[in-house]
């Protein structure tokens, strides 16, 4: 009996054994990935717009029922319609109680009069970075009121006609402005800032009228366009004059006579050499900074003793003397200091000069504090 036990223990023991044999060697069977239905291609209509124009964002509804849908109107700014980035092509109406109008980076291509029939409190109007090749005249008509007015980086070919008297500040920068028409700016005299930067205005485009009722402008900036010449009859009000990146070849004598306020000019990335500056034509009281960089300069103009900053940095210049160019008699009494010259930042680099600065030079400009060469 306990025999047979055995054998049997010894027959199931050798069963189980085959069977886990049985399962290792079993080739696995490839799994088949199941087949993939495709949709029948189905041709989607053109669209109706331009596939560069995205829908308009639509907002929730305020609680201003004036409130349009594709702005929005806070609460804590009751005065003030947020309209930027919002994909929007066409103004909306603008409601009455409108102060600040913020409508830049969309996708505006005109601006008419009829969103602005009710806006007559408007005082703030941003048109910024939109595709506006037209500004209907109509349009300051219905904003009386209107003292800022930024349309910089836009497709304008001119100089909106119709411009509100009350304006104070106008940016018209990164157009394409060739024109302006006879009048554009007349009988403003509450403007204190003109940007026409980066247009294509030549000399011919700036009358000795153009600027006459600016008696309040303080800065005026016609940087990057296609003048030869300095702009005739600037006002007398000027602090700040930017004409950065033209083509001025000359500065007439007298040009800065009358400019009583006169602190900052920038004439760098222009054509001026020695023949073009005259002896002393820089020579202004009220000048703090000057900035004539990138210029065909073989010497170093002459200054007034109130000049702080001088930028001279990649001309012709290849010497500096420091007793023609010093405003001060280096032989007088130099004891007080508040008669000294008060330049303290002089940039000489990208000329053909080489270390050391020379002594008098350091002796001139006591208040020196720094020095590039």
């Amino acid at each position: 009996m306990k025999a047979g036990t055995g054998l049997l223990s010894a027959l199931a023991v050798f069963l189980l054994m085959g069977l886990v044999l049985t399962q290792r060697t079993r080739p696995k069977k490839p799994t088949k990935r199941p087949a993939t239905t495709r949709r029948p291609s189905v041709s989607q209509p053109e669209p109706k717009e331009p596939t560069d124009f995205p829908p308009p964002i639509l907002g929730p509804p305020s609680m201003f029922p004036d409130c349009p849908r594709e702005c929005l109107c806070s609460p804590s700014y009751p005065n003030s319609l947020n309209c930027e980035n919002r994909n929007i092509r066409n103004i909306p109406v603008i409601p009455f109680r409108t102060h600040y109008l913020y409508l830049q980076n969309n996708y505006i291509s005109e601006v008419t009069a009829e969103p602005f029939l009710n806006a007559t409190e408007v005082r703030w109007v941003n048109l910024a970075n939109n595709r506006i090749h037209r500004i209907d005249k109509q349009v300051f008509d219905k904003v009386p009121a209107l003292l800022y007015l930024y349309v910089q980086r836009n497709q304008l070919k001119e100089v909106p006609s119709g411009l509100p008297t009350s304006l104070e500040q106008i940016r018209l920068g990164r157009n394409r402005i060739s024109k302006i028409p006879a009048g554009a700016f007349s009988k403003m005299g509450n403007l204190t800032l003109l940007d026409l930067y980066f247009n294509q205005l030549s000399d011919s485009d700036l009358g000795k009228n153009t600027f006459k009722d600016m008696k309040s402008l303080m800065q005026l900036n016609l940087a990057h366009n296609n003048l030869k010449k300095m702009p005739a009859g600037v006002p007398g009000s000027l602090i700040q004059l930017f004409l950065d990146k033209n083509h001025i070849d000359d500065i007439p004598k007298n040009y800065f006579e009358g400019l009583a306020h006169l602190a900052f000019v920038r004439l760098n990335y222009n054509q001026l050499n020695d023949k073009g500056v005259p002896k002393g034509v820089f020579n202004v009281s009220t000048l703090l900074d000057l900035q004539l960089a990138h210029n065909q300069l073989t010497s170093v103009p002459l200054i007034n003793g109130h000049l702080e900053h001088l930028h001279l940095n990649h001309n012709s210049i290849e010497s500096i003397n420091g007793t023609q160019i010093c405003p001060f008699n280096l032989q007088a009494d130099m004891s007080d200091h508040s008669l000294l010259p008060r330049l303290r930042y002089l940039r000489l680099d990208g000329n053909h000069l080489s270390p050391p600065i020379p002594l008098d030079v350091i002796m001139c400009f006591r208040h020196l504090h720094s020095i590039v060469i």
